[in-house]
């Protein structure tokens, strides 16, 4: 078998298109054969055979114990492995990742194989495996070295547990350790090993949760010989290096992988055991400071005279390039800045010193960030092809972490700290810059670093000197008037519409900024012209000024109207620009919506119209549609806004298919949702004939939820609104508008709607029920309720189980004794519906969502209770969780054969609990009891102090105490909060209920639990004091 797998691994290789995949189905055929396996294994170990063919090998090897090794699989079939040929296939494995073969690329792809079967068959199929690789790592050769290497960092990421670690912790410290001091190793595979160490800190974060004391005192030893490692790598000099050469050399490569893991790794240990690594950081602090000085040359010829490539990593994933190495050394000066051993020195010398302008180390750093600001030939490129990447950066929204948006970040935690005195110092610098004409680079980045930082203080609130904002505005002059220096000039307009927040008297260059963006002649300064437009408009120095309004609103219009709209559709960031920058001129005057002398809601829905697939645009413009809907309740503005508006809307439902998923569709609907939630009253003549065939249509064929959810509410609000208008509309078939309503409820309760997408059909069958009333819908009502009770039965999803309960529960308010005596008559899948409705009701009402929806309810099972109907006596539903027993963990499989148990007990019953736990909820005390929670974590977290200044900027998921945080966040997320309305109304009615016996509540008190009953008393105490 192996011969063939050769041709047809070979194959798969080729260029031919026909060949390749009838070569990868051939691949898939031979997977079944039992063979197949091992034979990938042995084709890997064959030196004879080509290295891309063993590579293939290898790969396709992984992939198969990727699937079927474990022997499980919920996604796709299993083929089984005999234990025979899993005995013979790990030690040739880890032997080829082992061996002292010298090409990286088979070891590397035999290490993740042999990663792949360690995370199944560790370590109780494979207890050889980790005592090997220790073995090995001491004495082994470079090649076998960096295989081990490989295996034990994946064996630490994916497949050591706590325990297992915690045994052998030691070892591998050590080993790892012995090969990073190694200076006769090469600097790659140290910087191998410092990896691994790295990645040990993930485990004994986890660890230490459990054993704080061990692992505290494990990690204080551990660093002793660890910290001289990194002071001595963090000094190490890269060799000199050659003018002339515009790329990186060659022997920087090991040097630099291996100080950005020291980096990296002292990164980590901030995290994990910040107190250790308080007492190192002003000697790491001057030793980071003083190589990113000394690299900055290097740096700026690579990367800003020239294009070097950057952002690279080998084989094994760790990065090597300057660029990557600058980043975290940044990253890491920002971070030790906020250590007090480091912080108690600079401000020292800060104290020393008349001015903050005039303190040496503030002004070096201001140098330092600017230096690493600039502008890199790449990006300048780059933002020349595509504005819209330029915009992005100035958004804050850029995937790509550059040095210049973590020197913004350093300078906005400088100022976090040292407040106007960081101003001082960057303007101290920038006008040193300007003065000396230095480069617009420097220039540019200075601008820029200012930007971050007054960008920061308007968020924290903090007033930024008018002489200082007056002096920059000096510099945004000349800065503007740069006719050769586009990015420069683009810089001056952002710093004139962010200073213009703080300072009025730049708002005197808004006229010039809107003529701009005409008038430039670079495309990237019109748009920043744009983005800084806002920023004038955001200040208020224009409100209420239609004239400014206009000019904006025609400004944008002409340049949209010089573009091809589908050319930007792919361009986000310039997509939001625009709607930001529209909808701060609108909010000028929302009256400008339904002018027709200006353009700015046609503009929006054109934005829409190329934006539809890009989530923020279509919020920015649903969230402004919605303020100007709600600014205009009277019937006059409100029919001129609906003149405007609804040919744009129901245009985008004129398509020929409203199945597909259609982002403009979804968009429209959302739209009209909002358009008819505050439509005046009564809606104006001929609106429904307008809007209902259109969301009829959508609602009748579309299968989106996106769609069918804000398409239900539309109706629904059609109804609440002018509900005769709805029910005296006929659609051109002669249909009644109660019939065109019904049709649509009863298709969004069939089987072929989901749940989620279904969620807003209670709330419109119980609109209409209370409109259309009893006489108008004669027949129809029990078939409708019958409808309701059946998919309710059916239903999973909490928010649509939830708009299904409230159909009854709103028809209880009025008449509960007719739901009992409807239910009881129905029957579900042999069931009483009675028994059906009730069960599901009960069980899921503490989940409800909503303080109207919420009261709903409370009063609604209340009336149920106090009906002391003998058939809701009867009706026996789920009470209690039965907490078991046994303290084994319960892992999914457990769940599953051992689902939860519940007492049975009679349904008043489990009415009185659940109002009981809703008083509680409506009362505040279960908020406060999380909230006290919170407290006492937080002072746990104090008396923890790690001793730096404040919480990081990132967090690192793979730390378990990250995992337990956000954990607890999500509990947070579902808190209920105080009611003083339904707790009032629960109050009365337990006092009620106690005082008057309501449906024998005194033989159901005695039936509640402990907890329940002290819950009441406690009630009743509060109200006799009270009164």
């Amino acid at each position: 078998m192996e011969d063939q797998l050769v041709q047809v691994l070979a194959n798969t290789q080729l260029a031919a298109e026909g060949p390749r995949k009838q070569a990868e189905i051939d691949l898939k055929h031979a997977a079944s054969n039992p063979a197949y396996p091992l034979s990938l294994a042995n084709i890997a170990r064959h030196t004879s055979i080509p290295v891309q063919v063993r590579q293939s090998a290898l790969s396709a090897l992984r992939l198969f114990i990727e699937r079927n090794w474990s022997g499980e699989s919920d996604e796709f079939p299993v083929i089984p492995i005999a234990d025979s040929t899993k005995d013979q296939i790990r030690p040739l494995i880890l032997d080829l990742a082992l061996n002292s073969e010298d090409d990286k690329k088979i070891k590397t792809a035999a290490s993740y194989a042999v990663g792949k079967i360690a995370n199944v068959d560790f370590p109780e199929q494979w207890t050889s495996l980790l005592p090997t690789l220790l073995d090995i790592i001491p004495n082994g050769s470079d090649n076998q070295l960096h295989g081990a290497l490989i295996v034990l960092r994946d064996l630490v990421d994916e497949s050591l547990s706590d325990d297992q670690f915690f045994s052998m912790a030691r070892d591998i410290v050590k080993v790892v350790y012995d090969v990073a001091i190694n200076e006769n190793r090469k600097p790659a595979l140290r910087a191998l090993a410092v990896c691994v160490f790295r990645g040990c800190f993930d485990l004994m974060d986890t660890v230490k949760m459990a054993h704080p004391k061990e692992v505290q005192a494990f990690a204080d030893e551990a660093m002793k010989g660890w910290f001289p490692f990194f002071h001595q790598t963090m000094k190490l000099q890269l060799p000199e290096r050659d003018p002339s050469l515009t790329s990186q050399p060659d022997s920087w490569n090991g040097i630099i992988a291996l100080k950005l893991q020291v980096v990296k790794c002292l990164l980590k240990l901030k995290m994990v055991f910040a107190g250790l690594l308080l007492r190192e950081t002003p000697g790491f602090f001057q030793a980071v400071w003083e190589e990113l000085t000394v690299l900055e040359p290097s740096h700026e010829q690579m990367y800003l005279e020239n294009e070097a490539q950057g952002r690279l990593e080998d084989s094994d994933g760790l990065p090597y390039t300057l660029d990557f190495l600058v980043l975290e050394e940044l990253d890491f000066l920002n971070g030790c800045m906020r250590a007090p051993p480091v912080r108690k020195q600079l401000e020292a010398q800060l104290a020393a010193h008349s001015s903050a302008h005039a303190t040496p180390w503030l002004l070096n750093l201001m140098k330092l960030a600017t230096s690493y600001a600039r502008i890199t030939r790449e990006e300048e490129e780059l933002w020349d092809i595509d504005v819209s990447l330029y915009l992005a950066e100035e958004q804050s929204v850029s995937a790509n972490y550059t040095p210049r948006t973590a020197c913004g970040d350093l300078v906005i935690k400088l100022g976090e700290w040292l407040d106007q005195k960081a101003l001082e110092g960057l303007f101290a610098y920038t006008k040193r810059l300007f003065a000396e004409d230095a480069s617009w680079r420097r220039q540019e980045a200075a601008l820029y670093l200012l930007n971050m930082l007054v960008s920061d203080f308007l968020d924290c609130t903090k007033s930024i000197p008018q002489e200082v904002a007056q002096a920059y505005l000096e510099l945004v002059n000349y800065a503007i008037n740069r006719p050769a220096e586009p990015l420069l000039r683009a810089r001056g307009y952002l710093v004139a519409g962010i200073l213009a927040q703080c300072n009025g008297a730049a708002a005197a260059l808004m006229d010039r900024t809107i003529e701009a963006i005409t008038a430039e002649q670079s495309e990237l300064v019109q748009v920043a012209c744009i983005k800084a437009v806002e920023g004038f408009l955001r200040s208020g120095s224009a409100a209420g000024n239609q004239q400014i309004q206009a000019k904006v609103v025609n400004a944008i219009s002409q340049w949209m109207a010089t573009k091809d709209m589908t050319d930007i559709e792919e361009a986000d960031d310039l997509l939001v620009t625009l709607t930001e920058a529209l909808r701060a001129a609108i909010n000028i005057d929302k009256r400008v919506a339904v002018s027709n002398d200006i353009p700015a809601l046609d503009l929006l829905f054109l934005i829409a119209k190329h934006g539809s697939t890009n989530y923020q645009v279509t919020m920015l413009i649903c969230e402004e549609f919605e303020d100007i809907v709600k600014t205009m309740p009277d019937p006059t503005s409100y029919q001129a806004l609906c003149q405007k508006v609804l040919p744009s809307l129901t245009g985008a439902f004129n398509v020929a298919d409203v199945t597909s998923d259609n982002p403009l569709i979804t968009f429209a609907t959302e739209l009209m949702a909002s358009l008819t939630q505050y439509a005046s009253e009564p809606l104006p003549p001929g609106f429904v004939a307008a809007t209902l065939p259109k969301l009829s249509r959508l609602l009748m064929e579309s299968n989106e939820g996106d769609i069918l959810r804000p398409g239900a509410e539309s109706v629904r609000y059609l109804l609440s609104h002018d509900h005769e208008q709805v029910l005296n509309y006929h659609d051109e078939s002669g249909r009644s508008g109660l019939e065109v309503c019904l049709r649509i409820i009863d298709r969004l309760l069939g089987p072929t709607v989901e749940d989620n997408s279904a969620s807003e059909v209670g709330g419109l069958a119980a609109e209409l029920v209370e409109k259309a009333g009893h006489e108008r819908l004669g027949p129809f009502l029990p078939q409708l309720l019958q409808a309701v009770a059946n998919r309710l039965a059916t239903a999973e999803a909490a928010p649509f189980i939830q708009s299904l309960i409230l159909v009854f529960a709103r028809l209880s308010l009025v008449g509960a004794r007719d739901v009992v005596e409807f239910l009881s008559t129905v029957q579900i899948d042999g069931q009483s519906g009675l028994q059906v409705v009730l069960s599901k009701w009960l069980e899921n009402s503490v989940n409800f969502a909503g303080y109207d929806e919420i009261r709903q309810n409370v009063i609604a099972l209340s009336k149920l209770f106090s009906l002391n109907d003998p058939r809701i006596a009867q009706t026996l539903v789920k009470g209690d969780l039965i907490i078991p027993t046994s303290d084994r963990i319960m892992t999914r499989s457990r769940t599953k054969q051992n689902p939860d148990q519940y007492t049975i007990i009679p349904a008043p019953l489990k009415i009185l609990k659940v109002l009981i736990e809703e008083l509680l909820s409506a009362s505040g005390t279960n908020s406060a009891a999380n909230a006290a929670a919170a407290a006492a974590a937080e002072f746990a977290d104090e008396n923890d102090d790690d001793g730096w200044e404040d919480d990081p900027d990132t967090i690192d998921l793979n730390l378990g105490s990250v995992k337990n945080d956000l954990m607890g966040f999500l509990d947070d997320s579902n808190m209920r909060h105080r009611d003083d309305e339904t707790q009032a109304y629960l109050t009365e009615f337990f006092l009620a209920a106690a005082r008057d016996n309501i449906a024998g509540f005194g033989e159901w008190y005695n039936q509640l639990t402990d907890n329940e009953k002290a819950k009441l008393h406690e009630i009743s105490t509060q109200k006799q004091l009270q009164s």
